[in-house]
């Protein structure tokens, strides 16, 4: 039976440039993966082939200068920033000497050491533990990991969703910040929330993300939520997992989407991040697209807005604080526009309160209750809601996001005990 070599942490990287050269950034993507999984990269090897060889991927050639390298710099492990079928691992593990992972593995070993909430314990797919045997290592043992990360992630999934239906009870406005791994997000929201989350130069270092209330110039209260990085290329066993850590950017008010401005990828991460976006249905919440480490570039904080006068981006620098009075006032601006529908329950002797709600024209259905309240669809931001909620007498039934139908006050419209908002205007 095939002895695999045991594992370290000297690492050569291996990217390979199939029809074309290798991009500077893929290297430095793989080098903070490699990283982020605990490894310590000792040599770097790239080349470039017109299609992957079918036994070592990489081709004979490079085989061989890939064992030279290991030995020169005792390397412990092979990581190769591509997809390897099993006999190509196998092949080159035999070849080199040296304990070979591929880049799905090595994301899946990272996922399994950031999975903190129910399992604390260190060690993943690849980078801990002692050599196996091939049989160990079948596909199908990979299969098994995955899931049961895939299960650890639901339980998170589920505990984050329990706590959000209960601060929707009264409707906090809430952020989610969402974007390309290692683009700031963490050290961004512990500047603007005071929260411990943790802050690192790692790939994935947010996998369970922390949720704190900060409050906004003008009294704002808002619920706040970092979310784990994107990537590209993702695992296809991890998509379902790593979309299941996102309900937080799904439930969100207002996405904050981070950029790091530095880096000339820039445009190519938010195309990934906003289709990752429409995959989990959160592509129409409404977003601040933040361009971080303005620092770097020498570049002042400042707002870009749409024509309709809109924040639509901001240039700060959250490890500098540059900017974040400048955002935080665009954010409560922002807000200030965004509306949810949700049914009330009001004491038949506010009229005062009603009158202004259809002055406002915010009123969508009323209908009077069995008990002489009265039953309203509305239509408000969130601030406004927070403010009815805190009202004596007045009751939050349901809340909805506005891209989406208030089941109610549809009921309302459809049913004859029903008085139209624009008949009773």
């Amino acid at each position: 039976m095939f002895e695999r070599p045991r594992t370290g942490e000297r690492a050569v990287l291996v990217r390979l440039g199939l029809g074309a050269q290798v991009d500077p950034e893929d290297l430095q993507e793989l080098t903070q993966l490699a990283e982020s999984a605990g490894a310590r990269p000792v040599a770097t090897v790239t080349g470039r082939r017109a299609r992957p060889d079918p036994r070592f991927f990489v081709g004979s050639g490079k085989a061989d200068e890939l064992r030279a390298v290991a030995e020169v710099n005792e390397a412990d492990i092979i990581l190769i920033d591509h997809a390897l079928s099993p006999s190509q691992e196998r092949n080159l593990e035999t070849h080199i000497g040296r304990r070979v992972l591929d880049r799905n593995a090595l994301i899946l070993d990272i996922f399994a050491q950031r999975a903190r909430s129910f399992e604390r314990q260190k060690g993943g797919i690849g980078l801990r533990g002692p050599g196996e045997t091939q049989l160990e290592t079948d596909r199908r043992l990979i299969g098994q990991r995955v899931r049961v990360l895939t299960r650890r992630l639901q339980k998170i999934k589920q505990q984050r969703e329990t706590g959000r239906q209960m601060r929707a009870e009264i409707p906090v406005p809430s952020l989610a910040l969402v974007g390309y791994t290692n683009a700031g997000k963490s050290t961004l929201f512990r500047a603007l929330t005071g929260a411990d989350a943790y802050v690192a130069d790692q790939l994935f270092a947010t996998l369970d993300p922390t949720v704190r209330r900060i409050t906004l110039p003008g009294g704002t209260l808002v619920v706040a939520a970092d979310t784990v990085g994107f990537i590209r290329e993702l695992p296809h066993e991890l998509v379902a997992a790593f979309q299941s850590t996102l309900t937080e950017a799904r439930a969100a008010t207002l996405l904050l989407h981070m950029v790091d401005a530095s880096n000339p990828r820039r445009a190519e991460h938010i195309a990934q991040v906003n289709a990752v976006l429409k995959e989990i249905g959160a592509e129409q919440i409404p977003q601040i697209i933040l361009y971080n480490k303005i620092d770097r570039l020498g570049l002042a904080p400042r707002l870009e807005r749409a024509a309709d006068g809109q924040v639509t981006a901001a240039w700060i620098s959250a490890e500098r604080r540059l900017g974040l009075e400048l955002l935080a006032a665009a954010i409560a601006e922002r807000l200030a526009r965004v509306t949810r529908r949700a049914r009330l329950r009001v004491p038949a002797s506010a009229g005062a309160l009603r009158a202004r709600l259809y002055a406002a024209k915010a009123v969508r259905a009323e209908r009077s209750a069995d008990d002489g309240s009265i039953e309203l669809a509305v239509e408000l931001p969130d601030v406004e809601l927070l403010a009815l909620a805190r009202t004596p007498g007045v009751q939050i039934l349901e809340v909805r996001g506005a891209d989406t139908p208030c089941a109610a006050g549809d009921a309302y419209l459809q049913s004859t005990a029903v008085s139209s908002a624009t008949e009773r205007a």
